[in-house]
């Protein structure tokens, strides 16, 4: 999806009905600073605001999310290209997360084996070098639940019996085995316990 061609698209279709930004913010309960924003391109109507902003432009979800109008002849050429648009965007996001995820294991891993290395040399042994510890190890796993939330919101997991595409809950992949993100998982399809391999397409 083109934000600036949307934006366009919004600016265009107002102004055809005669409404000033102040005035469609108005019919919509939001601030005039919010059409500025749409309309130059810096972000989209929020979901729930998209029916109401169509009815008042006269339009459909799918011309505004296309930016333009649709002819009938069009019609189903244009869903498709919205829906590959769609799906493209959620897959880049879905990598955007999968990279901090694995940034944030690595970063959080190396400080802990830092942390313990120096306080190994710094500290004497004793409760005090075992507390330490305690504590490096406590503020590593933190970082790493939020890790794992962030495994766990992006794609499935496949498995390897019957090629269905599992999505588990936190309690699920937390609690099995896994080697890296491949854990081993109950199907719900096939009902057999499997090693599955994480796949970002669902």
């Amino acid at each position: 999806m083109n934000q600036i061609e949307i934006g366009k698209f919004i600016s265009t279709q107002r102004k055809i009905k005669n409404l000033t930004q102040v005035a469609l913010a108005e019919k919509l309960g939001i601030t005039d600073r919010a059409v500025s924003k749409w309309e130059r391109g810096k972000g989209l109507p929020d979901a729930s605001l998209m029916v109401d902003l169509c009815e008042i432009l006269g339009i459909t979800v799918n011309e505004l999310l296309c930016g333009e109008k649709i002819s009938m002849e069009n019609k189903n050429e244009k869903n498709e290209q919205l829906l590959l648009e769609m799906a493209k965007e959620v897959e880049q996001k879905n990598r955007k997360i999968w990279t901090s995820m694995w940034v944030i294991l690595i970063v959080s891993m190396t400080a802990m084996i830092v942390g313990i290395f120096i306080a190994t040399f710094l500290i004497p042994e004793g409760m005090s070098l075992f507390f330490t510890y305690f504590v490096i190890c406590v503020f590593f796993l933190i970082p790493c639940y939020y890790a794992l939330k962030l495994e766990v919101s992006v794609g499935a997991y496949k498995c390897k019996n019957c090629g269905h595409e599992i999505v588990p809950t936190y309690s699920d992949v937390l609690w099995a085995i896994h080697r890296g993100t491949t854990r081993y998982l109950k199907c719900p399809n096939c009902g057999k316990r499997t090693w599955c391999k994480k796949v970002l397409k669902k």
